[in-house]
């Protein structure tokens, strides 16, 4: 338990250490959108959520992998252990 909180902590660290706007364009991506903003388009910020988007999915194809790994090494390692029970019936 104290494991999940520290890595939970850490990541709200880095969340909020991150830089609010991020401007992850190509030169030429960049100039359109800028010269598209300066018209008055909404070109701009539809691209960067668009990078974001693309940015996050493997995040959540590593995190959905990390799981079943997890979920099936758990499954392997538990021992059951029942002993013979005799059930009162009457």
């Amino acid at each position: 338990m104290k494991k999940l909180v520290a890595c939970l902590s850490l990541f709200g660290l880095f969340l909020l250490a991150m830089p609010k706007d991020a401007n992850a364009q190509c030169p030429m991506c960049k100039s359109s959108v800028e010269s598209s903003i300066s018209e008055g388009g909404k070109k701009g910020r539809g691209l960067n959520n668009g990078i974001i988007y693309l940015l996050i999915a493997p995040y959540f194809a590593v995190a959905g992998v990390g799981f079943l790994w997890y979920r099936n090494y758990r499954r392997k390692n538990v021992n059951i252990d029942i002993p013979d029970q005799k059930l009162n019936l009457n």
